[in-house]
């Protein structure tokens, strides 16, 4: 069972906001520093991400199209039936993060690492994780406007502004500038990896001080979260049905439906945290939690799906010589015959 060290990391720095949280002035530069965190990421999500690779993959277009619909209607339509779990078992605080949840795009790196142990279409998996990033800039705001309401922090010009300023106009510039930094990034991927990670540990810190600052965990108890990774549990494990039965029965070859079973059923940590500090404001640290869980949920549960896949691929493999062996076995006792 693997686990995340970057969970770890998250996790060590959301023990440190609880201990020594922001306050007063440090929480003002603590603000600033994540509001440029932010800004950041998305820079270098638009610098990396190569439009022209994720463009070439149209002609596959029938298995991203599916990948979209289980990224952004199949998981909302789930996230809106747990409503009826309000407040009975999740609290309101926790079901809009849940909801938001299901709202972030898929991821790129895991669905590709996962496609390749299970021996599935990898090109498909590195196309479809482009096309829900490249997606989820757009739709992951606005289907949190439509469905967040008043929870997700207020949906005022401001906040839109926001959206604008520190999500799609760094996007578009990374874009916009891919060719003549493209390079630098590529030389320095690992380095740049610690810068995202580094950034997104700062949003966390920032987001989770605020929490404790003004006593939003006071609303959270043990049971409540053991409620909700129940509830994360049945949610992935109807998507992970949903993405391969529902791509067997479209006809999808075995190599595709494994791509859209680990592209369609997985939400990107990395672009969900800044996205909820922009979105939620204060109420940022419940709204990331089940986000949290769910990821490191999904890493375990499609470590050892992968992992079936592979096995059951060589003994399909391994099953062929013999098959082969006993009909030319077969024919040349017939015709001795």
């Amino acid at each position: 069972m693997p686990v995340d060290p970057y969970i770890v990391a998250l996790l060590g720095t959301v023990g440190l906001a609880a201990l020594l949280p922001a306050r007063g002035g440090a929480a003002d530069v603590a603000s600033g520093a994540s509001t440029g965190a932010v800004a950041l990421l998305f820079f270098l999500y638009g610098a990396r991400l190569s439009t022209r690779e994720a463009m070439d993959g149209l002609k596959h277009w029938r298995l991203h199209v599916t990948v979209l619909v289980c990224t952004f209607m199949a998981f909302p339509l789930l996230g809106l039936a747990a409503k009826g779990l309000v407040p009975y078992v999740l609290t309101p605080a926790l079901y809009s993060g849940f909801l938001f949840l299901t709202l972030v795009p898929s991821t790129i790196q895991s669905s590709i690492a996962f496609t390749s142990i299970a021996r599935g279409n990898v090109p498909a998996a590195i196309c479809a994780g482009s096309f829900s990033s490249l997606a989820g800039i757009l739709l992951t705001p606005l289907l949190a406007a439509a469905l967040l309401g008043n929870s997700g922090g207020g949906f005022s010009a401001d906040s839109l502004g926001k959206i604008v300023l520190q999500l799609l106009v760094p996007f578009v510039a990374g874009q916009s500038l891919r060719r003549w930094v493209g390079g630098f990034l590529a030389r320095h991927k690992k380095v740049l990896g610690y810068v995202d990670r580094g950034s997104i540990l700062l949003v966390v810190y920032t987001a989770f001080s605020q929490g404790m600052v003004e006593g939003v965990w006071h609303q959270v108890t043990p049971l409540r979260l053991l409620a909700l990774l129940g509830v994360e549990a049945v949610l992935l494990a109807a998507m992970l049905a949903l993405s391969w039965y529902g791509a067997k029965r479209l006809g999808f070859p075995r190599g595709d439906r494994i791509a859209i079973q680990f592209a369609g059923s997985k939400k990107s940590l990395s672009a969900g945290l800044p996205m909820a500090s922009v979105l939620f404001g204060a109420q940022a640290s419940l709204a990331v939690l089940p986000l949290m869980l769910f990821h490191q949920m999904q890493l375990m549960v499609c470590a050892v799906i992968a992992k079936r896949r592979s096995r059951d691929q060589e003994e399909c493999v391994s099953e062929r010589p013999r098959a082969a062996a006993s009909r030319t076995a077969a024919g040349t006792g017939t015709r001795s015959g």
